[in-house]
């Protein structure tokens, strides 16, 4: 056979069908998501409702859940399971998850039975931890989400948002619960009735909770003073009311007066680097009116009045001075079923997009406003508030990333 002959046959071959190779499959392993039950009694939210779970499940996440994770905040196991959970009955084996969902931090149990290198989303909870706390983190080189850090992409803090509306609503309602003879309070109805004076009510901190215990108290009929440290909060509280109320910027002598003259006063300020700042002083509480009562809302972040020492859901209140001190730091658990699903509103999200883009890493280094939540990864801190605070070392989260690309 001619060379002219073979490129023939050669040439008639190459323009032949030909059968296509067998597809190869690339398996890629679906992220495993772990949903524990809470160890405190006094915690009654669950970061995930089943609706939730069934739409992670559909988009290719593995969920397992403790049995009675969501007992508290009214979801079944039975719901989870139909969602396409798989309901977990032991808390060592829920740790065997790549990705650790939960509300309160890890206690030292949890930390001998998570995995190394796994990530938690968990709240900080700053004032009731300590440097061990973050030292154990780095040890296991958990990546460490701080889920009142995280914020979204016009730089807002969705979560503490949505807890801080529930408070705020609350307040008021824990307000008039106290202000009751059944609770051996002042015996007035807050706000007041026809023919009798309202009552008096101070708010201090102009911010979500302030927002939405104006619109409560406002709804009632009750004297409202609004204190706070920021002009533009005033500012932005009095737009987002819709209504005229008496706002001043915080001074010695004029929140002094108001205190004194309160039948609620209510704490709501945060500070800018974790903990809140103490406006109140033990004289000002000293000179309130008797059985009046104060609410901290930011006794998780130290509180704001001088007098608060932090209660919990069993025993809420205690008396100082003759004044009811209301120091419950996670009030939103009163209202367990709707913060859960308030959360999970904020994470179902945030788990579809980490999902999607192949893991918890990929979400960091895409999204810089996901990545605001990060607090340790994998064996450094990477918040420098925090590395400060504890006197650890920090390293740039950005450059950690960026690094391992």
């Amino acid at each position: 056979m001619t060379t002219d002959t073979l490129k023939e046959l050669a040439r008639q071959g190459a323009l032949e069908t030909k059968e296509s190779p067998m597809a190869i499959m690339k398996t890629q392993k679906s992220l495993s998501l772990g949903v524990p039950k809470e160890l405190s009694e006094h915690e009654n939210r669950v970061p995930l409702t089943p609706d939730a779970v069934g739409l992670l499940v559909k988009n290719n996440l593995e969920v397992s859940v403790e049995s009675g994770a969501g007992e508290k905040s009214n979801f079944s196991d039975i719901e989870y399971s139909n969602a396409g959970a798989k309901i977990v009955y032991n808390h060592r084996e829920i740790f065997e998850n790549d990705i650790i969902i939960k509300i309160d931090p890890l206690v030292n149990e949890e930390f001998d039975i998570i995995k190394p290198n796994t990530t938690l989303i968990s709240t900080l909870n700053l004032p009731f931890l300590s440097k061990e706390y973050f030292d154990n983190l780095n040890k296991k080189k958990i990546t460490a989400i701080a889920y009142e850090y995280i914020q979204d992409k016009v730089g807002e803090f969705p979560i503490i948002r949505a807890m801080s509306e529930i408070a705020g609503s609350a307040v008021i309602l824990i307000a008039t619960e106290y202000l009751s003879s059944v609770n051996n309070g002042k015996g007035v109805i807050l706000g007041g009735i026809t023919g009798v004076p309202p009552t008096n009510v101070v708010i201090i901190g102009a911010g979500t909770v302030g927002e939405f215990a104006v619109r409560s108290a406002l709804g009632l009929g009750a004297n409202i003073k609004v204190f706070d440290r920021q002009l533009y909060r005033l500012h932005r509280l009095q737009y987002a009311v819709g209504t005229r109320v008496y706002t001043s910027i915080i001074d010695s002598v004029s929140l002094a007066q108001a205190v004194a003259e309160a039948d609620v006063v209510i704490g709501a300020l945060r500070g800018d680097k974790g903990l809140a700042p103490m406006v109140v002083s033990e004289d000002m509480v000293s000179n309130m009116k008797p059985n009046s009562v104060i609410i901290d809302v930011a006794i998780d972040h130290g509180g704001c009045f001088e007098t608060s020492v932090v209660t919990n859901h069993k025993s809420p209140v205690f008396k100082k001075h003759g004044v009811i001190h209301y120091c419950v730091p996670n009030i939103a658990s009163r209202f367990a079923h709707t913060a859960s699903m308030a959360l999970s509103n904020i994470f179902s999200p945030v788990l579809l997009k980490t999902e999607g883009l192949g893991g918890v890493n990929e979400m960091i280094f895409q999204n810089k406003w996901f990545m605001k939540g990060v607090v340790c990864h994998k064996g450094s801190v990477t918040n420098l508030y925090l590395a400060k605070k504890f006197n650890l070392k920090f390293k740039d989260l950005g450059l950690l990333i960026s690094a391992q690309y």
